[in-house]
Parts: structure tokens; C-alpha cells; sequence
């Protein structure tokens, strides 16, 4: 009798296209012969080095060309830094998305601002719901972390499971009572794990990180200790446990609650609307009623944790916020730990709500936040349930990475089957082993006001360059058929000089650009671009010389 002949399996490739080298912009590609699955699309924030950018969104280039392959973009929570960047993506890549139900209500409220030109299809999963992907499955596991209805997901490719974590903590005692399904991990474990892919963002902190309900026990004692202060705190508006815990420490001490900044209304609208938070009827009063009620009665609940600087908090503490005055009978609390890249934006409102006379507390004076990602001993235990025979860490910076690696070592994995991803890197897994294999098109787009993508590196270059050493205007018109000069230069200067107390270098700056304007146009072969380029090199090699800056120079020449 003849022997059957065993089917060869195909490859397995996987792909970050954000989420890399930085915390944010999580978009990862997993892809088996004819099927790509997405997992996450967020978005990040922009640094200093993007002066007037608004967001930053991985870019999809190799999605879009692979379009009719992909399908489906699966969403582990609703994060910004998950979920983030799918109104600008689904308006090119048209495939369905999966969530669960606070992941799609917080999804909802953005595609509805975004106005697409189509409606999307999202699709309503829970946690141990398995959706079949073409060759591959994804199941949702449930996962604890800051926010409600977080999953990890195991992925089911011919070669095996792979798992993606999403981002994770192991909390035994959770607020909404539902721990993570270590069961169906330790079950998948057993069976066999491919591939593990997992959060990495608190690799570098030993321990476990403390369950959310010691905040509440925190809160608890500020609002003992301040009974007749006005109580104002800020935190994540995504964090519906956080804000359901002040909720209930309100009522317990006998304040009404406001809430203020977009954010945070859209989210605990869409969470209440669902059943993630529930308090009495009364408990919420609108922030424009908050002088109805003495400041021993009020609680103030508002985004700004990260003292982005047109948030609800920084706009009290600077004054400019239309229904809250911070003054000295306030107590601040900040719930939350700054991300990396906002310790300067959230120490300068610090200083402010001071300087208002307000007092301030924060992580680093007493336990008011708690992570939602797993620390180094949460990360062993992962390790320990999935027994993984390959490991990529994802979602961190470069640092973060690395120390996930040596933990992983630690382990006993092995150095060879640990690869540590870079954006657009090919990691690809078959029968014969795991390897790098080549790169897929990646990188960043930047959403500037309406616009994506159209603000590139030579525009970020002009406005860095604008915003050190200003602007030069140089006008005149000239006639191209008399080889003669209508109107002599004039110069207009923005962010270089003070006009009126540097006559004597703008009247050199005019000089050196007539003589410059003369030359070139006397000179026969020149054209137009011919004139304005010697008169900008002349004036900047001057403007260098004399005073050692390099502003944008702007000819404008007239042909009159």
C-alpha cells in the first residue's frame, strides 16, 4: 500500500508596521500563503522634531497594494495607541474590523466624527469568540489591563498558534470581577506555541504590577483627608475602571461628579451606554453647574494627564478653561504616569496649577496609578503559560525590547529563536526553521489638520529651520526683456530680527541683495530660477558671516 504523501505547509510572515522603537502607532501584519490578518491600527503623537503635526499613523503602503488579501483588522483594546488610526486607514483599505463591545463604542464615536464616505463593517466579538480568517483563525482571550474588554489574541496558522498579547497585567483582582482567561492560555501553551508576540512596554521594571483596586484605596484616603477642598482629578479617559473607582469614592464622601474634556465625555458616555459603568441617577452633574454646589460637595473628573496643552487640565491651569478656576481651595490629582517624550509638557502644567495655589498630587508622591502592563514577573509567568518556541517582543522602544530578550533568555529560550523586530522587518517561520527575510514597505505618515501625509521631511526641515532662525522675504520686480531692475529689493523678515532696532543690517541686507539681483540680471543666460537662487546664496552667505544664523531665505521676483 502506498504511503500518503505529506502536504508541505507554506510560510508564515510577520510584519511591524508600527509599535516598534517607540510606544504608539501598534499595527502588526501576520500573513499565511493567500491571507494577511492585521492586528491593531493606532496612532502616535507627534515630538519635538514635528512642529505643528497633529498625529502620526503607521503607514499602510503594503496593506493597500495587498488589499484583496487581507482579511481583517482585529483590535486587542480600545487605546488610542490601538485603535487610534483606523478613520484615516479605513478610508483606502475597505475590510472589516473586529472588536469587542466598549472596543467598537469607543470606535463608533470617532468613524462618526471622521465622516467616512462609506460604512464601515464592524464586527462585534466577545472574549473565546474564534473567527475564521481564510487559512487561519483568531480567537479573543481575555486579558486585564487599563481599560475594559482587553483580549490577547491566539492566531492559528497550519504551523501553529502565535500569540499576541495586546497589552496585558495579571490582575487577580480586578474591578469588573473578569480575570484573565489564564486557562485558555495555559491550554493553547500545551498545545503548542508557534510564535509568542508580547507586550514589552514594562520589561525593564522587576516585580508584578499591583492590581488596579489599590488606586481606589488611594483615592479613598485623599478624599478623607481633604474633606473640604474641591477635588479635581486627571486620568486617562479610557481608563473606565479608574474613573468608575472616583465615581464610587465621590458618592461615598458625598460629592456630585462632573466631567469635562471631549475624550473623556465620549468615553464614559459610550461605556455607560454599554454597561461598563454604572453609578446612580444624580451622581453626574454637568461642569457648568459645578458653582451650584460648595467645593467640599465636588468632584471634577477631566483628561489632561499628560498636560497636552489644549486639554481640559491645562486649560484650567492656565486659565483659559470656560467653566473651572483653579484656585487654592483645590486639590489635583494626576493619575497617571507620563509617557515617555510628555514629562516636559505634564511638569509645566505641574508648575502652573502650583502657581495657582492649587495642591497637586501625583504618582511620585503617593500610589494614585498602577500600570496596565505586565512587569517583569508578569512577563515570566506569560512566558512560563505559552511555552513559546519562538519570541518576538513587540510594543516598546528599543530598550524595552532588549531587556524583554534578556528576560526571555533568563527563561531559557533560546538566543537564535528570539528575534527583536525592527518597523517593516519580515520575520518568517515554516517547517524548516524562523529567519529574517527581507523588508516590506513602512514608515510613518503625519496627519497635519485635515491632510495626511502631506507634510513630509523637507517640510518638517523648513518649519524646524523657521521656528530656529526665522524667515526672509526678499521682493523685487525686473524686466526679463530690458535685462533691468523695475524695483530695487526689499526685505520682510519673520522671527529673525527686530526690524526696528537692526536698521543698519537691514540696509545691508538690501545691498548685498541688489548687487546679487544685478549680477544675475545682467547676465544673459540666466532665467528666472537662474536670479532667485543668486540672490539667496548671496544673501545667506552674508547673513552666515555677519551673524551666524541660517534663516529660510524666500526670493520672490517679479518679470514685469
Amino acid at each position: 500500500m502506498a504511503r500518503k504523501k505529506k502536504t508541505k505547509l507554506g510560510k508564515v510572515r510577520v510584519a511591524a508596521l508600527g509599535g516598534i522603537d517607540e510606544i504608539g502607532k501598534n499595527l502588526y501584519v501576520i500573513e499565511y500563503e493567500s491571507d494577511i490578518i492585521v492586528v491593531d491600527c493606532g496612532l502616535g503623537f507627534p515630538d519635538e522634531e514635528m512642529p505643528g503635526v497633529d498625529l502620526v499613523i503607521p503607514d499602510i503602503t503594503y496593506l493597500e497594494k495587498n488589499a484583496d488579501r487581507v482579511r481583517g483588522i482585529y483590535i486587542t483594546h480600545g487605546h488610542e495607541d490601538h485603535i487610534g488610526a483606523l478613520p484615516y486607514v479605513l478610508r483606502t483599505l475597505h475590510v472589516p474590523v473586529y472588536g469587542t463591545r466598549l472596543t467598537l463604542g469607543i470606535l463608533e464615536s470617532k468613524l462618526a466624527e471622521h465622516k467616512l464616505d462609506y460604512k464601515p463593517e464592524l464586527n462585534c466579538v466577545a472574549a473565546g469568540d474564534v473567527i475564521a480568517a481564510g487559512e487561519l483563525t483568531v480567537e479573543f482571550i481575555r486579558v486585564n489591563h487599563s481599560i475594559a474588554d482587553a483580549c490577547a489574541l491566539a492566531i492559528k496558522t497550519p504551523l501553529g498558534y502565535i500569540i499576541h498579547t495586546g497589552d496585558f497585567k495579571f490582575d487577580l483582582s480586578p474591578i469588573d470581577g473578569e480575570v484573565m482567561d489564564v486557562k485558555r492560555l495555559a491550554e493553547i501553551g500545551a498545545e503548542g506555541v508557534l510564535l509568542l508576540m508580547c507586550d514589552s512596554t514594562n520589561a525593564e521594571r522587576p516585580g508584578y504590577t499591583p492590581s488596579e483596586r489599590t488606586v481606589g484605596t488611594s483615592f479613598d484616603h485623599i478624599f478623607a483627608s481633604h474633606t473640604m477642598q474641591r477635588i479635581i482629578i486627571a486620568t486617562f479617559s479610557s481608563n473606565v475602571h479608574r474613573v468608575q473607582q472616583v465615581i464610587d469614592c465621590s458618592i461615598r464622601h458625598g460629592r456630585k461628579v462632573a466631567i469635562t474634556g471631549r475624550s473623556m465625555l465620549t468615553v464614559v458616555g459610550a461605556a455607560e451606554r454599554l454597561g461598563y459603568m454604572d453609578f446612580p441617577k444624580g451622581a453626574i452633574i454637568d461642569i457648568n453647574d459645578i458653582k451650584k454646589y460648595p467645593d467640599s460637595r465636588v468632584t471634577i473628573i477631566t483628561t489632561g494627564s499628560q498636560g497636552e496643552p489644549m486639554s481640559a487640565l491645562s486649560r484650567m491651569a492656565f486659565g483659559d478653561h470656560s467653566s473651572v478656576t483653579v484656585g487654592k481651595n483645590d486639590i489635583v490629582v494626576i493619575s497617571a504616569n507620563a509617557i515617555p517624550g510628555n514629562e516636559k509638557l505634564v511638569g509645566k502644567t505641574v508648575n502652573e496649577l502650583y502657581r495657582c495655589g492649587a495642591e497637586v498630587y501625583n504618582d511620585t508622591s503617593t500610589q494614585i496609578h498602577v500600570s496596565g502592563h505586565a512587569c517583569q514577573e508578569d512577563l515570566k509567568f506569560m512566558h512560563a503559560l505559552t511555552k513559546p518556541r519562538y519570541f518576538m517582543p513587540i510594543h516598546g522602544e528599543r530598550r524595552h525590547l532588549m531587556e524583554h530578550r534578556k528576560l526571555a533568555i533568563f527563561m531559557g529560550e533560546a538566543p537564535e529563536n528570539i528575534f527583536v523586530p525592527e518597523t517593516g522587518k519580515v520575520l518568517e517561520i515554516d517547517e524548516a526553521g524562523a529567519r529574517w527575510a527581507g523588508t516590506v514597505p513602512s514608515g510613518r505618515l503625519l496627519v497635519d489638520g485635515t491632510g495626511v501625509g502631506d507634510v513630509g521631511s523637507v517640510v518638517l526641515r523648513d518649519r524646524i529651520l523657521l521656528s530656529q532662525d526665522g524667515l526672509i522675504v526678499v521682493s523685487a520686480a525686473i524686466d526679463p526683456l530690458a535685462r533691468d531692475i523695475v524695483t530695487p529689493p526689499d526685505i520682510y523678515t519673520r522671527g529673525f530680527i527686530y526690524v526696528k532696532e537692526s536698521e543698519d543690517l537691514m540696509e545691508e541686507m538690501r545691498a548685498v541683495s541688489l548687487d546679487a539681483l544685478e549680477r544675475a540680471v545682467t547676465d544673459y543666460k540666466a532665467d528666472i530660477s537662474d536670479i532667485k537662487n543668486e540672490v539667496r546664496d548671496s544673501l545667506s552667505k552674508f547673513i552666515s558671516k555677519r551673524v551666524k544664523r541660517r534663516p529660510i531665505i524666500l526670493p520672490i521676483i517679479l518679470e514685469v
